[in-house]
């Protein structure tokens, strides 16, 4: 698979080289609106990439158009991610009987590049499917309940790791636009955030030691219920992947800009 950053800097080569050679009087202005969708987490405690239990998602995008090929965007995405061992078929994870839940508010930016042409108010390039990719920060606060309580698990330390709680992304993702009118258009978008932590889910190493810690920690660092499993310094989860979230989302978005009109060209007599 082809290394995340030569991904990012190909994209960004295209969206340079598309700058210098494309008539920038071609497609001006800029776009805003919100969007609706879905969340998923992927990780230690979704290793299966289950997709039967999404959370609720929503936000804002900016975008500013440069040409009819390029685009820069912006915007602010919420979502409701979590994971839990009991949906898994692994009898290693079902043992181990951890679950988490946590909200992410994500900023991200990105480089846009339509595969068509596409000009808002044309009869014609009103479409296109796109590429983006970019960077965000999210910032996340996983949570899991003990006897009927809900507890922030960072504020525990149950790797005995004091991770911070805002990471930086890889963002990335493939989407669909098409105008409804001259003015407002429909964008449907697939977006991935590649994070630069494992501790989305509090899980990532090795259990901690129990010495000198009280019921509720032992209860969230350690809820399986079979006997011996989960002792100090044995595999917790698996460090040498870190966690993603995808976004699926459908919006609409307000576009404010000149209205492209073809040149007049002379009958030939």
């Amino acid at each position: 698979m082809m290394n995340p950053m030569r991904i990012f800097l190909l994209i960004f080569l295209m969206f340079l080289i598309g700058l210098g050679q494309s008539d920038l009087s071609a497609q001006k202005g800029v776009e805003f609106g919100g969007h609706i969708g879905v969340a998923h987490y992927f990780g230690d405690l979704n290793p299966d990439f289950i997709v039967s239990d999404p959370g609720f998602s929503f936000g804002v995008k900016f975008r500013r158009n440069f040409n009819e090929r390029l685009s820069i965007s912006g915007g602010v995405d919420y979502g409701r991610i979590s994971g839990s061992d009991s949906d898994s078929n692994n009898g290693f994870e079902q043992s181990r009987n951890l679950s988490f839940r946590s909200d992410v508010l994500d900023f991200n930016f990105a480089f846009e590049f339509n595969f068509f042409p596409y000009v808002h108010g044309s009869d014609d390039e009103y479409y296109t499917p796109y590429l983006f990719t970019g960077f965000s920060f999210m910032s996340f606060n996983p949570m899991a309940d003990y006897e009927g309580v809900t507890y922030e698990l960072r504020d525990f330390m149950t790797e005995d790791v004091d991770y911070g709680l805002l990471t930086p992304t890889w963002f990335y993702g493939i989407g669909l636009k098409w105008d409804y009118n001259r003015d407002w258009s429909f964008n449907v978008n697939l977006s991935g955030r590649n994070a630069v932590t494992d501790y989305l889910d509090d899980v990532s190493q090795n259990y901690p030691s129990y010495s000198g810690r009280d019921a509720i920690f032992t209860g969230l660092a350690n809820p399986s219920s079979v006997e011996g499993f989960g002792q100090t310094d044995t595999q917790r989860g698996n460090a040498g992947s870190n966690d993603k979230v995808f976004f699926l989302t459908v919006g609409a978005m307000r576009y404010i800009g000149r209205i492209h009109c073809p040149p007049i060209t002379k009958g030939q007599y």
